[in-house]
């Protein structure tokens, strides 16, 4: 039985659809990324591939390709996807027992919940972004909509493994309490988040 779940969900331009690696992608949209680096590459790994060899050159430059700038998320913009990952666990009462929030991804460890696991990461990026917007920090904000509304500063879904014991459940939260100082950030620590 699923008691928990690692749900990843990542920035825009974090993962393209065509990586050479796999993706959750049924689909490149855009006719320059297809040009330069094919159709899009479905995966049901349920194990993460960043680790596979390939050409990291050449996915850099595909990143290159796309219609707006890679979102990276600065110190500010951190503590707002924080504070709207907050509002939304007390909003829908869901209980998170760790987090990690990077330069464009997140990872969190949330409990089991009525909501699906998708439903979840819905709320906090739709919160998260609300609170960017509020802040006047959306990464977004320089490329609006002709309707003047901002790009998601999201990328569709996310990836989750489900957790099922305890000792997966502490592996799982070492895990992502170690991940800042992966990408050279301090150590995080959430006063929202849930104690096992």
């Amino acid at each position: 039985m699923v008691r928990w779940y690692h749900a990843i969900f990542t920035a825009y331009g974090f993962w393209l659809p065509n990586d050479p690696r796999g993706s959750w992608s049924d689909f490149t949209a855009s006719w320059e990324l297809f040009k330069f680096a094919g159709s899009a590459t479905k995966t049901s790994a349920r194990h993460s591939l960043a680790a596979k060899p390939h050409d990291a050159s050449n996915r850099r430059a595909a990143k290159g390709l796309l219609e707006y700038d890679l979102v990276r998320f600065d110190p500010r913009q951190q503590r707002c996807v924080a504070a709207g990952i907050e509002r939304a666990c007390a909003e829908a009462q869901i209980v998170l027992h760790a987090l990690a929030i990077g330069y464009d991804h997140v990872h969190a460890i949330v409990g089991r919940h009525p909501k699906t696991i998708e439903d979840v990461v819905r709320h906090f990026k739709s919160r998260a972004t609300q609170k960017m917007s509020r802040a006047g920090c959306h990464p977004m904000r320089n490329c609006p909509k002709p309707d003047h509304a901002f790009h998601t500063p999201w990328a569709e879904g996310c990836w989750h493994v489900f957790i099922n014991d305890e000792p997966q459940l502490q592996a799982a939260i070492e895990y992502v309490a170690r991940h800042p100082q992966k990408e050279g950030h301090p150590a995080q620590h959430w006063p929202f988040i849930t104690p096992v």
